[in-house]
């Protein structure tokens, strides 16, 4: 999707609306019934039909099927008649066939000069990176020092063959007529040592930078024409939205990039639109000098249709395929290196290499398969028991599992060692009842439920008396006996202590189950995600990165519009920053609908037409930006 098909639908509805119109008119001022319609109206209506951008979910056509149409609008002779001789109808539907063209071939034009303009910047940022430090364009120097070596060598080698051939020649003697071949090898190779003598010594008396500098001065001519270049695309880009099919009628049929003053001409009707829209396509796409001294063109005020046609037919012949071969040329001259001067030196250094690597993976072979199967087996053992283990570990807590749940201690520890205190005391207090007397039933109860609850009265009233008298009774008393009994009763408060570590353990078993499955899930999904990501391709392009673009286009998009020049008091950009505001929108367009919802696409595509809306002025479009940053800043970032 891009505003080029948006700019395309509305001009088609808007030249159908011209026809329905005149065809209603005369409609109403003839009577007579419709007779059958000859060969070129059928001719004229299947063109149309082609040419309408309803026909396809792209707009634009192919090149060769638009110049096929265009072929049967063309003047040809014998073949179509005059405009004085022609009907009305036939002449309104040439007309809108025409215009139907015309806005393809816009269409054309743009996305061709959209195509050439948008990759420049690359070129832009790597020269800037390059000027920003030394070892750059050393390393710059090194790359392009091979092209250079060659390239000298193809000069004095054609300096060399040029006055061998002089010589040869100006030879009239007929001993020079019967040199031998070696001779004139000997000669040549003369030759060539003077041609790089002279050229040595013409470079010794007129440089005197280093080579690292005459890099730098080439890094920064290069720099200069991309961005002329740039520039040069960008205004055009910015004039032709601006002033061509610029219809009069309601908002919705004009296009968002006209200015005010080309709205509403006076004296103007559709059909003058279209060859101006022509005429403008001629002139813009005039890629020489000897294209621009032709005056070959058309006047709009009194061109024809089939005039119009023959001119869109050269424009798509000529005209553009020259304009993109010399803007491929500078591209390619002053444009970022190919790939293979930038990866020339590590190519050869692998190269070099090989035979080293290669040795060593041959003696290494068996440590390298058992790195490879120890790394395979490291990472299913990290899966099983690290992933797999985990969640089926909290599977079953959630089900309550018996095997599941998380305990410090045995489930009856606790209870068996209370019994056996509780039987301890009652049995010392039985043994030694207080003033003699056998303790009821109903006592021991009493007793065994004051146990239960912790009191160990008996045995401390017993352990009081026993210790007056240590060293005797430890030997002939129970001193040992009830010193055991408080034993056992530390054990059982310590095991109730465990009890309630071990309940709030059982209570929070849920959330340690999620904590030991977390970090093995956490390095899977990095692990995964690194991968998709590194050997995905742009297929795999992930959702932040277009996110991350996305912020880059709009960054790019305010710096135009607060860096601009205004041409006029009323605050409209430049032609060029129009243009340069296109190619940015344009990349923002096609990310963003990557990252939106169909029904916020909507809403952020009214948005993108009040920000390219240039007759409003670069204020209400700085806060068309600003709208557009806050109100999709939940999908953007």
């Amino acid at each position: 999707m891009s505003f080029i098909d948006d700019d395309l639908r509305r001009v088609d509805a808007a030249l159908d609306k011209f026809q329905l119109r005149e065809a209603e008119e005369r409609v109403v001022s003839t009577a007579a019934a419709a007779s059958s319609e000859d060969p070129r109206t059928s001719q004229l209506k299947a063109v149309v039909r082609a040419l309408s951008t309803t026909s396809s979910s792209r707009p634009l056509i192919r090149r060769t099927r638009l110049r096929t149409l265009l072929g049967q609008l063309a003047k040809r002779d014998g073949e179509q008649v005059s405009a004085e001789t022609a009907s009305p109808a036939i002449a309104n539907l040439e007309w809108v066939a025409t215009g139907k063209a015309t806005a393809q071939v816009y269409g054309l034009i743009l996305s061709s000069l959209l195509d050439r303009t948008i990759p420049l910047s690359e070129s832009i940022w790597y020269w800037d990176d390059l000027l920003s430090s030394y070892a750059n364009i050393v390393l710059y120097t090194i790359q392009t020092s091979p092209l250079k070596f060659w390239q000298q060598a193809k000069e004095v080698y054609a300096d060399a063959r040029h006055k061998f051939r002089q010589g040869q020649v100006l030879q009239t003697s007929a001993r020079d007529a019967t040199r031998t071949v070696t001779d004139s090898w000997r000669e040549f190779y003369a030759l060539v040592q003077n041609s790089v003598q002279e050229r040595s010594l013409a470079q010794a008396q007129t440089k005197i930078l280093s080579p690292f500098s005459i890099a730098r001065v080439e890094v920064r001519r290069n720099l200069d024409h991309i961005r002329y270049l740039r520039k040069t695309n960008a205004a055009t880009i910015g004039r032709l939205v601006r002033e061509c099919l610029v219809f009069a009628g309601p908002p919705e049929d004009r296009k968002r990039g006209a200015l005010v003053q080309q709205l509403d001409p006076e004296d103007d009707d559709w059909q003058t639109t279209i060859a101006r829209t022509a005429y403008l396509l001629d002139i813009s796409t005039r890629a020489t000098q000897e294209d621009e001294e032709d005056y070959t063109s058309i006047d709009p005020q009194s061109a024809s249709s089939a005039q119009v046609a023959d001119l869109l037919l050269k424009v798509l012949d000529q005209r553009l395929p020259k304009q993109e071969q010399e803007a491929n040329k500078l591209s390619s001259s002053y444009g970022k290196p190919s790939r293979l001067v930038r990866y020339w030196i590590p190519g050869v250094v692998l190269l070099l290499s090989g035979s080293t690597l290669l040795r060593i993976f041959v003696n290494r072979r068996a440590e390298i398969l058992q790195w490879f199967r120890e790394l395979g087996q490291t990472t299913i053992d990290f899966w099983t028991n690290w992933v797999v283990e985990p969640v089926k570990k909290l599977i079953g807590t959630i089900r309550h599992e018996e095997q599941s749940e998380i305990a410090i201690q045995s489930r009856d520890s606790l209870r068996a060692d209370r019994e056996s205190l509780e039987r301890m005391v009652v049995d010392f207090a039985v043994q030694h009842p207080e003033g003699g007397q056998n303790f009821t039933e109903a006592q021991v109860a009493e007793i065994r439920a004051k146990v239960k609850e912790g009191d160990l009265t008996p045995v401390l009233k017993a352990y009081e008396r026993e210790m007056q008298s240590p060293i005797k009774n430890a030997i002939m008393g129970d001193l040992i006996r009830t010193l055991l009994i408080q034993v056992q009763k530390t054990k059982v408060d310590v095991e109730v202590a465990i009890g309630g570590i071990d309940s709030i353990l059982k209570s929070q078993e849920l959330l340690f189950g999620f904590v030991g499955i977390a970090p093995g899930v956490l390095i899977s999904y990095a692990l995964f995600q690194w991968f998709a990501s590194t050997f995905g391709g742009r297929r795999g392009l992930q959702q932040g990165q277009r996110k991350g673009e996305a912020i880059r286009l709009i960054r790019n998009i305010d710096r135009t519009l607060t860096s601009t020049e205004l041409d006029n008091e009323e605050g409209i950009i430049s032609e060029e920053h129009h243009g340069l505001l296109l190619c940015e929108v344009h990349l923002l367009r096609q990310r963003v609908s990557q990252v939106l919802p169909r029904n916020v696409m909507r809403d952020f595509l009214e948005d993108l037409d009040d920000l390219l809306d240039v007759k409003q002025g670069v204020n209400r479009q700085v806060q068309a930006l600003r709208r557009i940053e806050w109100v999709y800043a939940k999908w953007l970032r």
